[in-house]
């Protein structure tokens, strides 16, 4: 299954803050749909390396760095995955269009295999 979640938020102050965010996000909506077992996927290499590092994150998103970690120990099996921005433009294009519409959705596919070239009518949308 891939999930594909829009969330607004006002007073970000940076896209590095916007993706530790998004990754928290990403882990919650794991634990809200049930999932025992979640691979997060991103495209911020700092993000994903706090989140699979041991050590205690002290920066500005230290705090949502602990919330992911804590989150993720409700999973069975959890990994934080990095791909190129390339690979993740799917995720970027609906976000445009969330932003541009002022809405918030979650888009879900129910095959293992990501097609990059799927359309968002291709998704199953759902309502929150």
């Amino acid at each position: 299954m891939r999930v594909l979640k829009t969330t607004l938020h006002s007073n970000v102050s940076s896209p590095f803050l916007a993706e530790a965010i998004a990754c928290l996000q990403a882990v919650k909506l794991g634990i809200s749909l049930g999932l025992r077992s979640v691979t997060i996927r991103g495209d911020s290499k700092t993000v994903i390396k706090k989140c699979q590092s041991a050590e205690r994150d002290k920066s500005i998103i230290g705090a949502i760095i602990s919330d992911i970690k804590s989150y993720s120990l409700l999973f069975h099996e959890v990994s934080f995955q990095f791909i190129q921005k390339s690979e993740n433009y799917q995720a970027h294009i609906i976000t445009k269009e969330a932003l541009a519409n002022e809405d918030e959705r979650y888009l879900v596919r129910n095959e293992s295999i990501y097609n990059e070239g799927v359309t968002e009518e291709e998704w199953s949308r759902n309502s929150d």
